[in-house]
């Protein structure tokens, strides 16, 4: 079925109707914690997205021309964790050496994108999906772009909420899962106009 999905559709789908982070609940942890400062779920937001490009364009080379042709699909699940931590790893010492501040802003959420469960799940949904190399492209740059976008969202939905009357048993974490409730209800509200299945 994949090969009928235009890497467009798959994009725009990507980032709005299926979005890794709330259609799919994928890399929750950095998303909720990192939100309370919009400076810092940018920079999160950014480094994500460019570790979801080039770790799906990377991890699609390699089971094209590694893990297929040489039968060891029974390693893929590790070999893309290696993929995820060295591109990681090299995104770290970018960061670290043009923009300390940001780098010291992310703090430990930045070695944990390489545990970021929304990278692995698009890179395995990728496999199953057996997208081509533009799909996957696509889905790799949407996705990241999706979870840019709902960080984003919900960094300025919690600074509007931090100012506003909230009841005390719902202050803090409550009112941050509602309000992800609420936000994964709107992006799936028009789950049936794309779909990148």
């Amino acid at each position: 079925m994949s090969p009928l999905v235009h890497p467009i559709t798959l994009l725009f789908a990507s980032i709005f109707t299926s979005n890794i982070l709330l259609a799919n609940f994928l890399g929750m942890c950095s998303f909720i914690s990192i939100s309370k400062d919009q400076k810092s779920s940018f920079g999160l937001g950014l480094a994500v997205t460019v570790v979801m490009t080039i770790t799906m364009v990377v991890s699609w080379a390699v089971l094209k021309l590694v893990i297929e042709p040489l039968g060891l699909d029974y390693l893929s699940f590790i070999i893309f964790i290696i993929v995820i931590a060295a591109i990681v790893q090299i995104l770290e010492m970018v960061i670290d050496r043009l923009s300390p501040a940001l780098y010291m802003a992310l703090g430990i959420f930045l070695p944990l994108i390489t545990v970021n469960c929304a990278i692995l799940g698009a890179i395995l949904f990728m496999q199953i999906r057996n997208y081509n190399f533009w799909q996957t492209l696509s889905f790799g740059f949407g996705s990241g772009a999706g979870w840019w976008l709902a960080i984003m969202l919900l960094s300025s939905i919690r600074k509007k909420i931090d100012v506003a009357p909230v009841p005390a048993g719902l202050k803090g974490p409550g009112i941050t899962i509602i309000t992800i409730g609420f936000m994964a209800m709107a992006f799936i509200g028009f789950s049936g106009m794309l779909s990148v299945q």
